[in-house]
Order: C-alpha cells, then structure tokens, then sequence
C-alpha cells in the first residue's frame, strides 16, 4: 500500500497518483494504446505480476486507468499524463544511460515520444497516414487537420507510406550522434508514392532535428 503525502501542494497530490515505481512506465505504455496484462509483464522487465496488479488496480480507482474485459487503457484524465511524460523524457535526455540496461520486451515505449515530438512541427494544413515498422514492429502515425495527431501501437489499414528503420538508430539520430543525411541513407526503407515519401521525409526530419529538442537548452 503506497503512502499519501497528505499534503496541500498540487505536486504531492500527483505524486499520490503516480509517484510509485513502475506506475509512470505503466502510463506511458499505455499511450500506445490499449494492452492486456501479459503485454505489461513482456514490457516492463524486472516488475512482479503482484506488483503490477497492485499498481494497476491503484491507477484504476484513481481514475486514471479503466479496465475492460482483459484489456486495460487510459481514461481521459490519463492521456493528461502525456505532458509529464514528455518533460520526463527530455529530462532524462540530459543524463548518460546506465551501462546495465535491460532491453524492453516491446517498443511501445516510442509511441508517448513520438507522438509530442511531431506535434511539435508538423504543419497544421498536413494530412498523412504511415506506417512506422521499428524493429519488426508496427506503429500507426496518424496526422491530419481534423484529428490532430496520433501515434499508436500497430500497423495502420492502409497507410500513404512504410517506413522500416530501427529503434536505436533513430534515437541516435533524434539526440544528434548520428547525422539526418547518414539516418536517412543507412537506417531507413521508404515504400510508397514518392509524394508521400517526400511528405514523410520531410516531417520526420522536423522531428529529428527539432522535435526532440529541448527548448530550454
């Protein structure tokens, strides 16, 4: 059973909610997208099963994880975490990596990422559906002037263009140790019209280049 501050400032009462470990990386698979309990545990190693039931059932009666049938996804008030995430994420760029890391079971992990860098720079007027293959697995992008932006765990039905690359290669790219131009020629496979080749090119070069920038540096 986790502890409340119990106090009046707004940053512990957040904390209440998902200050506990795991219960941040919990949200942020989720941000991909719906998940069964076994797909936690594949993504998530070194969290026990009871740990993980504790944490989700916390997340659930505060409301920020809803629960149906076998599948778990984020309320409304949930995807309010998207912005912790990302200032998280650009925090955690600033500190060198552990030299022990442990390889997650799956690439959800991009899509929370992904999807605050691009809205970032795609223009308001681009419309686009593609398909990101990172290591063998699919990530819909979705960008439009009615719906925004969307990124989600799994291949769209019928995106404009397939992008294959590979995750590391890409966060190089993203943190400035490998050029764009290299990026482009060495790590990625484009199918589709050249039209949206170009279109998605394009965009994702604002993300590499200006997406994952932090705006205070």
């Amino acid at each position: 059973m986790s502890r409340s501050y119990r106090l009046l400032c707004p940053i512990a009462r957040s904390l209440d909610r998902v200050g506990d470990r795991w219960t941040l990386l919990i949200l942020r698979d989720l941000h991909a997208g719906p998940m069964r309990y076994g797909d936690f545990l594949a993504g998530l190693p070194g969290i026990a099963s009871n740990l993980l039931a504790t944490r989700l059932q916390k997340l659930q009666s505060d409301g920020l994880v809803e629960q149906d049938g076998q599948q778990y996804s984020l309320t409304e008030l949930g995807t309010r975490t998207q912005r912790v995430l990302w200032e998280l994420a650009l925090l955690g760029g600033l500190f060198p990596p552990d030299d022990d890391l442990k390889q997650p079971g799956h690439l959800r992990l991009v899509a929370v990422t992904l999807r605050a860098a691009i809205r970032r720079v795609a223009r308001p007027d681009l419309e686009l559906t593609a398909e990101l293959i990172l290591d063998g697995e699919s990530f819909t992008i979705d960008v439009s002037p009615e719906r925004g932006v969307e990124v989600v765990y799994g291949a769209p039905d019928a995106p404009d263009v397939v992008a294959t690359s590979s995750y590391e290669p890409m966060m190089a790219a993203a943190a400035g140790d490998v050029s764009l131009e290299d990026f482009r020629a060495e790590h990625v496979r484009l199918e589709g019209s050249t039209a949206m080749q170009q279109r998605f090119a394009e965009l994702m070069g604002l993300v590499m280049t200006q997406g994952f920038a932090d705006p205070d540096a």
